[in-house]
């Protein structure tokens, strides 16, 4: 019978042991998504530039300083939005956090009925129901995270805005320098090989995501190599109206 196929995080040992041992570090947020998006984005945005330029009948040299400068220009600022977006997103948080501490210090009770009638939701019934709501109440920083986590769907483990920020910028440059190296070697058919090197791309990210999900590598590439030519195709039909 054939195995199944795990995801990373799923292969590890369930001793005791090595349960008490993961339990005691704390949750790793994952920048999977900023990667993703800054991967295929800047593969996307060079590749339109670049059939724009080549289309008008731009040299090579022109290509390139076109697509360099949408490299450091897009790329910053894909980083800084996402930045951005993530210290709006931390800002929420501690607002949130905020309002929960001022519930917990005016409104126990009522804060510890909400407690209840989450975990009673949940199938908790009788007596584990009193015992879960005083063992989450008896401390008041469990209670409130708790209250963050079940009320309002944060994330038990928080992003970092920089980190994000970083693998976004990272991945749009890395990514986004594929389709021009065509024109940097001074190729005979460089928007062809672009193209290829485009569809290379996305096939790559799709593939190395796939360590994180249940889909075989090849499936998963296949599919953001579909997402990603259909995104491409768009661009390149812009590029060449606009030309």
């Amino acid at each position: 019978m054939m195995r199944e196929r795990l995801p990373h995080p799923e292969r590890h040992e369930h001793s005791p042991a090595e349960i008490a041992s993961r339990l005691e570090q704390a949750p790793r947020p994952s920048y999977l998504r900023d990667f993703v998006y800054g991967g295929i984005d800047g593969a996307i945005t060079t590749f339109a530039i670049a059939a724009g330029a080549w289309g008008a009948q731009f040299s090579s040299r022109t290509v390139i300083i076109l697509g360099l400068a949408n490299l450091l220009a897009d790329g910053f600022s894909m980083a800084a939005s996402n930045y951005l977006g993530g210290k709006a997103e931390q800002d929420e948080v501690k607002r949130l956090k905020a309002v929960e501490e001022r519930h917990v210090a005016t409104v126990p009770q009522g804060e510890r009925e909400e407690i209840r009638q989450i975990f009673a939701r949940k199938g908790v019934k009788g007596p584990a129901l009193g015992a879960v709501v005083g063992a989450i109440t008896s401390d008041r920083e469990r209670w409130i995270d708790t209250m963050l986590v079940e009320e309002y769907g944060v994330s038990p483990a928080p992003r970092s805005p920089r980190t994000s920020a970083a693998a976004t910028f990272l991945a749009f440059v890395v990514c986004g320098t594929v389709p021009l190296l065509p024109f940097l070697f001074g190729n005979e058919s460089p928007f062809f090989l672009a193209a290829c090197f485009t569809g290379i791309t996305f096939f790559v990210i799709g593939a190395g995501k796939s360590r994180w999900s249940p889909s075989p590598w090849w499936m998963s590439g296949l599919y953001t190599l579909a997402v990603g030519s259909i995104a491409a195709a768009v661009a390149f039909l812009v590029g060449h109206l606009l030309a």
